[in-house]
This record gives structure tokens, C-alpha cells and sequence, in this order.
């Protein structure tokens, strides 16, 4: 009877027991397994994750999609690194990049002359923003979500599906399919909408209220698409 009580304690789970019911962190790691099980069983390439913590920017590659905002368990799931905001350099992003954000600085950090095609943003503070507008290079897809101020449904917009002429992302000035994004729209107030104008020449001259073009001069020998997402 002893070797078999002793066997009953050796198989008993730390997380639960009969009288007991699992603690936060228990359910936080079942969960987390769940998700690690289901990426085993999908194909999907792992996709970016940035999020801000304390002082610094969290960089993360995650294999499933993780739930907005919640840091703790990116954090489990996640292969992530710190970066300082000031270390924060041009690049590209050709799968699914997602951004957790609270304010508008953090953002401009990390979408500032970057190349993304597929990009979710979600907020997720209570901050309300005045218009401001944010560039990206090469955006094909967007997606939103306001997880902390007024929850609503994820909106999605497909922009375009051509892609940049070259897959080696050299800069700002080689960019051609430019997306200005005015980050008031994350205070809800309206549903998600954009506009784009082809073929201009010259963008300094049309769009001369966007100091991008003053501090970044672009060729004016090129055809450009510009897309405004309000």
C-alpha cells in the first residue's frame, strides 16, 4: 500500500490537484503549451513581434500569433531581444510584422522609413493622438486593433498587392509604394479608409504639408504611389 500512496504523489501535478483548483501561472503555462503544440502542427513562418517594455523595445520572433498585448506571454513564446529606441535602424519586414504600442513616439520609432508589407497594429494604452502621419514603405496590407480604449473589432484594408521592385530594401529613397498613416484614426472615431494617387513625379512639390520629403529628398525621376490611410 506504501509503494502505491507514493506512486499516486509522484504522478500528482504541481497545477492541480482535487481540491485545489490551477493557479494563474499554471493556466498562463497550459496555454502557453497549447500554442507551442499548435505551431508545431502549422506552416506558417514565424512572425514579428515589436512591443515596447519599460524603456525599451522588445524585438520578437514568434511562431504563432499571440494575443494583442499580452507581453507575458510573448515574452514565454517568443524568441525576443531588447533594442533601445535609439538603436532602432532602417530595415525590412517581408512576412507578418506586428507592433504593440501606447504612444505615437514609440511607433514612429520603429515604423520610421521601414519597409513593411504586412503590418497589424494594435493599441494598447488609452491615449487619444491628434493627426499625425506616419511613413512606410511598401505596405500592401494593414490591419488595426484598439485592445485598451473602446475595444472594437479588428479592421483590415488591402492597400495594393504589387510589391517593391526590388527584394533588397536599400533605403528610403529607393522606396516607390510610400503609405502615410494618420494615427488619429486609433481613436475610433470613424472606420478605416485610404486613398492612393499614381504616377507622381514629384513628391516635394505635391505633397509639400509631409516633411519627410524636405528632410529625406526623393528623385524626382521615378513614378510614385502614394497612399494616404485615415
Amino acid at each position: 500500500m506504501d509503494w502505491l500512496m507514493r506512486e499516486k504523489q509522484e504522478h500528482t501535478s504541481p497545477c492541480w490537484t482535487r481540491m485545489t483548483p490551477p493557479s494563474s501561472f499554471c493556466l498562463l503555462l497550459l496555454q502557453a503549451l497549447g500554442i507551442v503544440a499548435l505551431g508545431h502542427f502549422t506552416k506558417a513562418q514565424n512572425n514579428t513581434l515589436i512591443f515596447t517594455k519599460g524603456n525599451t523595445i522588445r524585438n520578437c520572433s514568434c511562431p504563432v500569433d499571440i494575443r494583442d498585448c499580452d507581453d507575458s506571454l510573448a515574452n514565454l513564446i517568443c524568441s525576443c531581444k531588447s533594442v533601445l529606441p535609439s538603436a532602432m535602424e532602417q530595415t525590412s519586414y517581408h512576412g507578418h510584422l506586428t507592433i504593440w504600442f501606447t504612444d505615437v513616439s514609440t511607433l514612429g520609432h520603429v515604423l520610421k522609413f521601414t519597409l513593411v508589407q504586412d503590418l497589424k497594429l494594435s493599441l494598447c494604452g488609452s491615449s487619444t493622438f491628434p493627426t499625425k502621419y506616419l511613413a512606410i514603405c511598401g505596405l500592401q496590407r494593414l490591419r488595426i486593433h484598439t485592445k485598451a480604449r473602446h475595444p472594437t473589432p479588428e479592421q483590415s484594408l488591402l492597400i495594393h498587392s504589387r510589391r517593391e521592385g526590388s527584394s533588397l530594401y536599400k533605403g528610403w529613397q529607393t522606396c516607390m509604394f510610400i503609405s502615410f498613416l494618420d494615427v488619429a484614426l486609433f481613436n475610433g472615431d470613424s472606420s478605416l479608409k485610404s486613398y492612393s494617387i499614381d504616377n507622381i513625379s514629384s513628391l516635394a512639390s505635391d505633397f509639400p504639408d509631409f516633411s519627410y520629403f524636405k528632410t529625406s529628398p526623393m528623385p524626382n525621376n521615378r513614378s510614385y504611389v502614394v497612399t494616404v490611410i485615415y
